[in-house]
């Protein structure tokens, strides 16, 4: 029996070709991936912070409050809340204007509420944050 093998003329290495083309197709789609999940973690943690950071200053306006219920001529404090300085001052005699800024070296945020005695009850009239 006679067997015949066929080549075919410069089509040898097509198969290290098309490796190489998948395989850098690949590596490319792996690379943008991961690039988005930094992006992505990134934004996430600056998101997060944020919102810490305003839970932080209002609750520096909520500890004014309490203070201010229980001694009028409250003028203010610094508190550390874990990562945060929160600074709290109170202006004002009949009003009383309170702002609690909230620091953590990176973000700052701050808010600002009024507050005035009626018949002898604090009362909150506003609470803003402050840009």
């Amino acid at each position: 029996m006679i067997t015949t093998k066929f080549f075919l003329r410069g089509e040898n290495g097509q198969t290290l070709v098309t490796l190489l083309v998948f395989s850098v197709m690949a590596i490319s789609v792996a690379a943008a991936a991961v690039a988005i999940m930094i992006n992505t973690t990134r934004a996430t943690h600056i998101t997060e912070s944020r919102i810490r950071i305003m839970g932080a200053a209002e609750s520096g306006i909520e500890n004014a409050v309490i203070r201010l219920i229980r001694n009028p001529d409250y003028t203010g404090e610094t508190l550390d809340l874990d990562d945060y300085t929160v600074t709290i001052t109170v202006t004002g005699s009949a009003a009383k204007t309170i702002t609690a800024t909230a620091d953590n070296g990176l973000f700052r945020h701050s808010v600002q509420a009024t507050a005035s005695y009626v018949e002898n009850r604090l009362t909150v009239t506003s609470w803003d944050t402050v840009y």
